[in-house]
């Protein structure tokens, strides 16, 4: 690894920054860290412990594709964001109306037991996945066999 190579951010290109804003400090727990004025425009990030997601205005472009399931199978394009909670009932109980559910909840107890996700839209399209019971398998090495 790079020398002092660590996880940075997310940007997010957004119809409307204020409303993704604050979807993600809602529902995610996640606070504005620092905003950047460019004169007609700005960058906001917001942070969550060490995650930080960078939002953009989008401007005045062709939206994308809607994306669907757990988010778009296409090379080049972000699949989805993800986030672990301790219930997946409870999170969607939290979103109430604003839950946009694109596929779950389900169970995953064949790969491990009680791994359970559900894929949600956020307001501008952008699937994440939010799981509870996922556990690294300390059974395989580092090289991947």
């Amino acid at each position: 690894m790079a020398a002092g190579l660590r996880w940075s951010h997310v940007g997010l290109n957004c119809t409307d920054q204020k409303t993704t804003e604050e979807f993600y400090t809602r529902y995610f727990g996640f606070t504005r860290a620092r905003v950047v004025d460019l004169g007609e425009s700005r960058i906001v990030f917001l942070r969550k412990g060490d995650a930080y997601l960078e939002l953009f205005a989008a401007g005045d472009t062709v939206p994308a594709r809607a994306a669907n399931d757990d988010g778009p199978q296409a090379p080049g394009r972000m699949r989805h964001l993800a986030f672990q909670t301790d219930s997946v009932d409870a999170f969607l109980a939290e979103l109430g109306d604003a839950a946009e559910v694109t596929l779950g909840p389900l169970d995953f107890d064949d790969f491990i037991c009680g791994w359970r996700t559900v894929w949600v839209r956020d307001p501008d399209g952008v699937i994440v996945e939010v799981s509870q019971g996922y556990e690294d398998d300390g059974s395989h090495d580092k090289d991947g066999a």
